[in-house]
């Protein structure tokens, strides 16, 4: 029970680091605007809230059940990953941390989901809101993909999570344009600072996932490859 709790966590918090980085980032502030245009009329804005995160999890639950559900139907494959995983899940984390740390530099040559795109999202009221959710959450660039198929997939092959996991991770992608849909809801005068302050959470929130995930990768490496006994 404990480790499906921090199983949870992990992936609720993968997709709130997705949601703050750079790239992700771009299409939410972009998503809030979107919503935001509903000023005055509070519980249209909060159902567009809703609906946009409703839309990105159901985006990543299908993409991450069908990959899961793939190397589970898969009897070797499975108990191959299953044996191993911690194995590969070492060098993965490692290397994951490197690029959040950014000891990496990884090329951003995403250009975002077209305008033509988000009128016609526009147009639908609140299912738009929804569309463009999962629009944006397949609109993959590689900070939320490497988070995404690199750390979300291996920790749900690893539970056997076709749904759970993917959608708390979802949720943490949706959960800042959520709160910013409250926050124009009830009028909060501070969105501009909130901003600046989410930019700087999420620089030190990065550096400091990926400092966990490389000495958790150590400890993997150590222990699951060398089969040092550590303590």
């Amino acid at each position: 029970m404990t480790e499906l709790w921090a199983a949870g966590g992990t992936a609720l918090w993968l997709g709130i680091l997705t949601a703050i980085s750079p790239c992700p980032l771009a299409t939410n502030i972009a998503a809030i605007s979107f919503i935001g245009r509903d000023v005055g009329h509070w519980s249209r804005i909060l159902a567009s809230g809703l609906a946009y995160t409703l839309g990105r999890v159901l985006a990543y639950v299908l993409v991450a059940a069908i990959i899961v559900a793939s190397v589970l139907s898969l009897p070797q494959l499975a108990s191959f990953l299953q044996t191993r995983m911690n194995q590969f899940l070492g060098p993965l984390l490692i290397l994951m941390g490197i690029v959040l740390v950014g000891w990496i530099k990884v090329p951003v040559p995403w250009k975002g989901v077209s305008e033509a795109v988000q009128r016609r999202a526009a147009g639908a009221g609140i299912f738009g809101a929804g569309f463009l959710g999962l629009i944006f959450a397949l609109s993959f660039c590689p900070m939320s993909a490497g988070l995404f198929f690199g750390s979300l997939i291996p920790l749900s092959v690893g539970a056997q999570s076709r749904v759970v996991l993917p959608a708390l991770f979802g949720i943490g992608t949706g959960l800042p344009v959520f709160a910013f849909a409250v926050m124009i809801a009830i009028g909060a005068g501070s969105v501009a600072r909130t901003f600046h302050a989410l930019s700087w959470l999420e620089r030190w929130a990065r550096l400091g996932t990926g400092v966990v995930f490389i000495i958790v990768g150590i400890y993997f490496v150590v222990t699951q490859i060398f089969g040092m006994v550590l303590g």
